[in-house]
């Protein structure tokens, strides 16, 4: 068996996928679509208990839509779900949606981070945001850290917000050999720390009163733990994991609650009561040779933690949260 290897475009190493950003440097929030055209077999995952989604019921593979045109992923919190209106009209201006009597009907489900309190509440993404974010997307290299929906991230809240550090957007991909790759884009916006999923390092945590960074082992029996702590509902992990494989859409569901492996091994604690943790699955069908599905599976929960170390690795401080890297 060959061993996967990494790419260097992350999540649109997956044929098929497009990967926009626009990102409002006056709050500074944005808003971040990947785009499926042609269509993509597409589930979610649902595990953190204060999620801000769209287009999401349809998902369910009991439900008979199979295929999305684009996901959004969005600041602004509830506000920032109007971006995806203006994907939807960027999709309906190229004829790519859902064939319907009266015409195409884009699918685009969307999810949110809560990041108004960086800076200003005021401004949010919205439809011109949305629209912006889909006339950017391409196929090359997608731009990690402190852009689009990462762009007001923030992560390690435990001791409060203001002991949280910088979070952001990161991507990574694998490639199987043989043509069929897994790849993930994440959004960090996480109550809880980030580790290395590979070595469990603590990466990104609550910052200590005088030097370094804590993760939540160390502050669950500390005194001042309950101190200062995040109300339920302003943070949360989303992300979207992709393959190019050909995948029913039962076995995409079985792929988005896999991906939340990746998250549990990335952000500690996740899927908490503060958190909205939504994992989207897409696959775009167009690797057309024999595809193992628990390698596949196992791919994505790699992917999905590495994506999310990129994410508060590349992220630039602002707004009195330091990136890791400044500390």
């Amino acid at each position: 068996m060959t061993e996967p290897t990494s790419t260097t475009r992350g999540l649109t190493a997956i044929a098929g996928v497009r990967v926009g950003h626009h990102t409002l440097d006056a709050r500074p929030t944005g808003c971040t679509v990947v785009l499926t055209e042609g269509g993509a077999t597409a589930t979610v995952d649902v595990r953190g208990a204060s999620p801000g989604t769209r287009e999401t019921a349809l998902l369910d593979p009991v439900n008979s839509v199979q295929q999305v045109h684009a996901v959004v992923l969005s600041g602004g919190s509830a506000f920032g779900l109007a971006s995806a209106d203006g994907v939807m009209r960027y999709l309906e201006e190229r004829g790519a949606g859902y064939a319907t009597g009266a015409g195409v009907v884009p699918i685009v489900p969307a999810a949110i981070i809560f990041d108004l309190g960086v800076v200003a509440a005021s401004v949010r993404p919205g439809p011109v945001d949305g629209y912006a974010a889909a006339l950017a997307a391409s196929a090359g290299a997608v731009a990690e850290g402190s852009v689009g929906a990462g762009t007001g991230a923030t992560v390690g809240k435990l001791l409060g917000a203001e002991r949280a550090v910088k979070g952001g957007l990161g991507t990574w991909a694998l490639d199987l050999g043989g043509g069929l790759a897994v790849g993930a884009l994440m959004v960090v916006n996480a109550v809880g720390g980030v580790h290395d999923p590979d070595t469990g390092e603590l990466v990104a945590g609550a910052r200590n009163p005088g030097d370094g960074m804590s993760g939540w082992l160390e502050l669950l029996d500390a005194p001042s733990s309950s101190a200062g702590a995040p109300p339920a509902g302003e943070s949360t992990t989303i992300g979207v994991v992709a393959t190019n494989a050909a995948l029913t859409k039962e076995q995409a569901n079985k792929l988005a609650a896999v991906a939340h492996d990746g998250i549990a091994l990335a952000v500690r604690p996740a899927h908490t009561m503060s958190d909205g943790d939504t994992m989207f699955a897409l696959a775009t069908g167009a690797h057309e040779g024999h595809a193992d599905f628990d390698r596949i599976c196992a791919a994505a929960a790699m992917v999905v933690g590495r994506a999310i170390m990129r994410g508060v690795r590349q992220a630039s401080g602002l707004g009195g949260f330091p990136a890791v890297s400044e500390l």
